[in-house]
Order: structure tokens, then C-alpha cells, then sequence
């Protein structure tokens, strides 16, 4: 199965620390970068640069950062939500902590919202928790829909 992960992240430090701790933990699953909101819903809906299919799966998991450039990540959130195209699973990863953020997020459809860790090797153990739950054990409900090539 696909196991495809849109990391949707404008800090060029968080997606090296993120790949570096997959990389630590042995854990292969493809990793595309949009570096902001615009990129991600590019991205999500196949157009622009990201018209190949092949090329650019649709994601099974995407992590997604809330402070965006260009449109802001519960935007983002708002408009996979409420589309009509396949569903991810979708994991807000913020440095904010604040209740409306978190709050904002769950009413808009998040699957997680999870606070980035003040060290990497704190961060290691967070993804280390998300590949294990959301790439491994979770089930998804509609498989078929992963794959963006089949009608």
C-alpha cells in the first residue's frame, strides 16, 4: 500500500530534522516537502508542477504545519476537508500550542494535532510514534483512494 507523506513545512530546519529521523529510525515511506500552503493544495489536487501522478502520489498521510507562507495551514485544512477529492490522514505538526489552534484544528477535520518537540531527540521518538500509528497500524477506510492514477 501507499504509505506516501506530504510533509507540508515552510522551515527548511524542521524537513531536515523530520528526514534525518526517519532516516535514524530505518523508516522508507517517500516524502514529498511542499513549502507552503499554496504548494500543499497544488500538491493534494495534482495540478501545476504536480500534475504526475507517478511522480507526485497522492499522499497517505500528510503532515501539516499551521504558520504557512501564501495560504495558512488550516486554510489548507479547510479546503482538503471540505473537497471532493480523496481524503488523507491528516496530522497537524505545530510549534503552537494555543487552544484555538488546537481547537480550530480538530473542528476543521484534523486527524491529530501534535506540538513539535524542543529537541531532536524528542522529535525522533514524536515520528518515531507517527510512522508506528499512522503508516504501520492505523487501517485506512478507503485504500483505493491513495492512488490518484485510478479512476
Amino acid at each position: 500500500m501507499n504509505r506516501t507523506i506530504l510533509l507540508v513545512e515552510d522551515d527548511d530546519n524542521d524537513v531536515f530534522l523530520f528526514k534525518r529521523a526517519l532516516k535514524r529510525l530505518g523508516i522508507m515511506a517517500p516524502v514529498h516537502v511542499a513549502s507552503d500552503g499554496q504548494q500543499a493544495i497544488d500538491y493534494l489536487e495534482g495540478i501545476g508542477n504536480f500534475s504526475h501522478g507517478e511522480n507526485f502520489p497522492f499522499p497517505h498521510l500528510v503532515l501539516l504545519d499551521l504558520k504557512l507562507p501564501r495560504v495558512k495551514g488550516l486554510d489548507v485544512l479547510k479546503r482538503i476537508r471540505t473537497g471532493q477529492g480523496a481524503q488523507p490522514i491528516i496530522v497537524i505538526l505545530s510549534a503552537s500550542k494555543n487552544t484555538s489552534d488546537v481547537s480550530s484544528a480538530y473542528e476543521l477535520g484534523a486527524n491529530a494535532y501534535l506540538a513539535k518537540p524542543p529537541d531532536f531527540e524528542s522529535f525522533v521518538t514524536m515520528v518515531s510514534s507517527i510512522a508506528s500509528f499512522w503508516l504501520t497500524y492505523n487501517q485506512v477506510r478507503f485504500p483505493e483512494h491513495l492512488n490518484r492514477n485510478k479512476p
